[in-house]
């Protein structure tokens, strides 16, 4: 009986097995594909998906280029010097192919501009044919960028918060004006207001001291409730477990017509009372749920040999507290360097990162080569508290629980 005990075992195993390994690849692949098509260029982002980033690489747009262009403007596309096809100068006056068509349409000398061949009659497959010439064009003015198979320029691009036709780096290299009109070239572009180098300052200082404020405020609370008593203390508990059902977004209204009222709008101090007041409920339902579970003869017999209540909170309850004190740190930390809505509401003249990826990427859905970058800039920090602190995760969910 035991082998079949034994594959009877492993075959109602298998429902879970599946199901886990699911899960991983549901959220591996899509994180895989986003970390490679970080370090791809701009135009291999554009033109293939991250997938076929070891097959043999091909040139995109030289069969058009071919046909279309090569015979007047050369094969480099320095033939006509009024027009070279290879300068970033003119490509910064097409970044779409809508807009090199109304060009073209223009007469030269009274002539078509392209007459032999013209281009198909159909208007997308028009627009799809320049669209591969521009990839092209950008190949040939990228100085041998577009030769590489992965490049960091992308997080270059997403730190300085660069839009331009072709990188930061390449662009500063060869003295782009029209391009860098906001960029000086130097390592104080890192703080320019539209990158991902100002915004993860201003994360850091929304995300620390709002994640310090609760705990610490929480922890005072958490002990008066458990170890201390007064009148009122199970009802103000019960009221404390009742708003953490309150929405957040009922507030995000009034909270800021009453900022805009007392001068607080945009100011990290306003967000900071936001996300303390916001995080208190749950941080001291958990902080004290976790006190109550500490012996009890322990904080009487430190009371008898003379203790007050301020020495038993700083040398015994906070010591004690640790693994509760760090899940809680962990949870009101991720969730701030995660939030969106509240950020975007009270913090709009320092956006942080999570609000600056979305002003990165083009209204007509380009940018996509920044938008890797910046999404990995943006959670490569929380990820690496998580993993480094993981085993709190699990003391933070079951603080408080019933001991069997």
């Amino acid at each position: 009986m035991k082998p079949f005990s034994s594959l009877n075992r492993i075959f109602s195993n298998i429902p879970i097995h599946a199901a886990l390994i699911l899960l991983c690849l549901l959220w591996i692949v899509p994180t895989l594909g986003l970390f490679v098509t970080s370090f791809r260029p701009r135009e291999d982002v554009r033109t293939s998906g991250w997938w076929t980033v070891f097959q043999p690489r091909q040139v995109v747009g030289e069969t058009e280029y071919d046909t279309y262009c090569a015979s007047c403007h050369g094969a480099d596309g320095k033939e006509i010097s009024a027009a070279d096809l290879s300068s970033p100068e003119l490509l910064v006056d097409y970044p779409r192919s809508n807009r090199l068509l109304t060009a073209l349409r223009k007469d030269i000398d009274g002539k078509p501009h392209l007459s032999d061949p013209a281009l198909p009659s159909n208007p997308n497959k028009a627009l799809d044919t320049l669209s591969k010439i521009l990839d092209y064009m950008r190949s040939l003015s990228s100085g041998g960028t577009a030769k590489e198979r992965f490049t960091l320029r992308n997080y270059a691009d997403a730190l300085v918060g660069y839009k331009g036709t072709q990188d930061y780096l390449t662009d500063c290299q060869q003295g782009v004006a029209s391009a860098l009109a906001k960029f000086q070239c130097n390592s104080s572009d890192l703080l320019n207001p539209e990158g991902m180098g100002r915004a993860l300052l201003n994360t850091i200082m929304v995300a620390v001291p709002a994640t310090i404020l609760p705990i610490l405020l929480a922890a005072f609370a958490a002990y008066a409730f458990t170890w201390m008593d007064f009148k009122g203390r199970q009802l103000l508990f019960i009221i404390l477990v009742g708003l953490q059902i309150v929405p957040l977004q009922m507030t995000l209204v009034p909270i800021a017509r009453l900022y805009a009222q007392l001068g607080m709008q945009s100011t990290f101090y306003g967000i900071w009372l936001f996300h303390t007041a916001f995080g208190l409920p749950y941080a001291i339902f958990l902080m004290s749920n976790f006190l109550r579970g500490l012996p009890r003869e322990l904080f009487e017999s430190a009371y008898i040999d003379g203790a007050n209540h301020w020495i038993s909170f700083w040398n015994m309850a906070l010591p004690l507290a640790l693994p509760a004190i760090a899940a809680l740190g962990i949870f009101q930390f991720l969730w701030l360097w995660n939030d969106f809505l509240v950020a975007k509401i009270f913090l709009t003249t320092q956006p942080v990162l999570t609000v600056q990826i979305t002003n990165l990427i083009d209204p007509r859905g380009g940018n996509w080569h920044i938008l890797t970058g910046a999404a990995f800039l943006s959670f490569i920090i929380p990820m690496l508290v998580f993993f480094a602190f993981q085993r709190y995760f699990v003391r933070g969910l079951t603080a408080g629980a019933v001991k069997g």
